[in-house]
């Protein structure tokens, strides 16, 4: 198929290896990184750090962060869940009847709620990372070192992480005490506004915190001045996270899960990441196409008929995740049943199969009767990606969820804290439900594509990608895999073509179930989000075929996310290694070559 060509950046080259993030600044810390003989990993830790002070809204050393590692040598992609648990004295129980004011809607928090905050697990997962998969020839101090410069020396606020940063000045004044502490975060209008678009910025206290963490390590974080003062600020809201909990908490090194679709694999974290949406969507259209339902070689790019397929196996694989998108590891320390062994089947094409029964070319499914998974298996966020002259590359994301996470400031630290816990159900029933020492449903992931080869052990890589944004994540995902691999485009074109997400209508909370998060398929509308590009011609007829659409411009394009993809464009037998680079317009930032 042939691609549009409607980009407005070049894709960028490189032989030795690219970085790719939202902010030049950070690619700045990274591309320095790999210059000093430091790896993929080393340098996305360092863009990560930097991300932490550039972009306060939507990241943090305060929130948590997943990544890929494709390893050239063993050609073999792995992964890493750096995420935070709940304190472990937390429950529903303890919520009905200490604080039944916190439950909002549809078995959901309400969104100012302290129990939101989880653990946060990014600097475990950056130490950890970088403890198993770095090069060696770079310390963990001197990956934290850009950052700390940074916060400490100065820099001027970007465009879009200005806008992001105005968006949440009213829950950082709700959430923290109106003093001099709170001018690193809000230095305008005495002390109420966010800085604006070239406003010159510090943050000595995060450089102080960055640097316990040079010195220290993780236990620089979770043990100690830090530790003590997250939990202080804390319990003087009444939570109940405890010096224990951040004591306890560790990474999880994890094997990767994928699907193979147009000769190519898409690797996703496994759950409590919701990569399988984009798995099982990928599956769903795979089946779609076998039995004939569909001809993909038929469609245009972004047309309604197109489109009305990509937003149904969503809703589908959305629904699916309401049961299979949870903490496998304390479903199985409860009940004894590990669902790692469902994934195989989950994924096969008998069970994904069966689910296309309720696809229709010519209407909307309607979300209150689409069927539940199959009960015989009951029992805001920053993106970034770096490769390396070795041929291995590095899919990272690290996120506070929403807006500056829970908008709780710790004292004479320099960050924010995460509010991942808003994505746990309070329905006793559901395999997502709140509990102690557990892990909600997550929609940070990174992706990755290989390509198989003759030996079943091993991938050639073919892409380090992702596209943040809640949980327009796995759709962008799909949209973005097909419009490198169905349509032809090179990454800049598959990042810059318009993008559709979808999301749950807002006044419809009353139907949600409370099973899964309050995902797209949540409640009884889905609501089909659109930007420019997709013509009204188009709007017109998923309309007809029952899509609730609504357009978005402007600023509140930041619902299709921000994304990053390097690609390896040549050959396992080539002489040269060849990398492409792609950064979202949507983004303040750009891909970067390593010379």
């Amino acid at each position: 198929m042939e691609a549009p060509t409607n980009s407005r950046r070049s894709t960028v080259y490189s032989t030795k290896g690219i970085v790719s993030s939202t902010q030049p600044l950070a690619n700045a810390a990274g591309i320095k990184i790999l210059s000093k003989g430091g790896n993929c990993v080393e340098a996305c830790v360092a863009i990560a750090a930097c991300l932490a002070v550039l972009e306060p809204a939507s990241t943090g050393i305060g929130g948590d962060c997943f990544s890929l590692f494709y390893k050239e040598s063993d050609k073999k992609v792995y992964g890493i869940n750096g995420c935070g648990r709940s304190a472990s004295k937390l429950n529903i129980d303890y919520i009905e009847e200490n604080h039944p004011d916190h439950i909002g809607i549809g078995y959901r928090f309400k969104p100012d709620s302290v129990f939101k905050v989880t653990v946060p697990g990014a600097i475990a997962g950056w130490w950890d990372s970088v403890q198993k998969w770095g090069s060696g020839n770079v310390t963990f101090a001197e990956t934290l070192q850009p950052a700390i410069d940074l916060a400490e020396n100065g820099y001027v606020v970007s465009q879009i992480s200005a806008y992001l940063w105005s968006c949440a000045e009213s829950k950082l004044l709700r959430e923290n005490v109106q003093d001099e502490s709170l001018k690193i975060f809000l230095p305008n209008d005495n002390i109420s506004k966010a800085p604006k678009k070239g406003q010159f910025m510090t943050n000595p206290n995060l450089a102080k915190t960055l640097r316990l963490i040079a010195k220290y390590g993780k236990d620089g974080f979770y043990k100690g001045e830090v530790a003590k003062n997250i939990v202080k600020v804390l319990n003087e809201k009444h939570h109940v996270l405890s010096e224990k909990d951040l004591e306890n908490h560790t990474s999880t090194f994890v094997e990767p899960i994928s699907y193979e679709f147009l000769n190519h694999k898409l690797w996703e974290i496994p759950p409590n990441g919701s990569g399988i949406i984009a798995l099982m969507t990928l599956g769903l259209i795979k089946n779609l196409e076998k039995s004939g339902t569909i001809k993909l070689s038929e469609l245009k790019h972004n047309s309604a008929e197109y489109l009305h397929i990509i937003i149904e196996c969503l809703k589908i694989s959305f629904k699916e995740s309401e049961e299979y998108v949870n903490d496998y590891d304390h479903y199985k320390a409860k009940t004894g049943v590990n669902q790692n062994d469902l994934i195989n089947t989950i994924l096969g094409d008998e069970y994904l199969s069966n689910r296309t029964n309720e696809f229709s070319l010519d209407k909307s499914i309607e979300n209150s009767k689409l069927s539940i998974p199959n009960p015989m298996f009951k029992s805001d966020t920053v993106y970034f990606t770096a490769s390396d002259s070795e041929g291995n590359a590095c899919s990272f994301i690290n996120s506070l969820y929403e807006g500056f996470g829970s908008g709780i400031m710790v004292p004479d630290q320099g960050f924010i804290l995460q509010n991942r816990g808003g994505n746990f159900s309070l329905n006793p029933k559901a395999k997502n439900s709140l509990d102690g020492g557990k892990r909600p449903y997550h929609t940070i992931i990174p992706g990755m594509i290989t390509k198989p080869t003759s030996d079943p052990n091993k991938e050639e890589l073919y892409a380090s990608y992702g596209i943040m944004g809640g949980y327009n994540q796995p759709q962008a995902h799909v949209q973005v895999y097909l419009n490198m691999l169905y349509f032809g485009m090179d990454p800049q074109e598959a990042l810059d073509a318009p993008r559709i997400s979808l999301y749950a209508k807002a006044d419809l909370k009353h139907t949600d179930k409370g099973f899964g998060a309050d995902g797209p398929a949540s409640n009884d509308v889905t609501v089909v989000g659109v930007e420019p590009g997709i013509e009204a011609s188009i709007v017109e007829k998923l309309e007809k075929l029952g899509h609730h659409v609504k357009a978005f411009t402007g600023n509140e394009r930041k619902m299709f996310g921000r994304g990053q993809i390097i690609r390896k464009e040549s050959s396992p037998d080539s002489e040269h290694l060849v990398y492409a680079g792609g950064s979202d317009l949507r983004g303040d930032g750009a891909s970067v070559p390593l010379i």
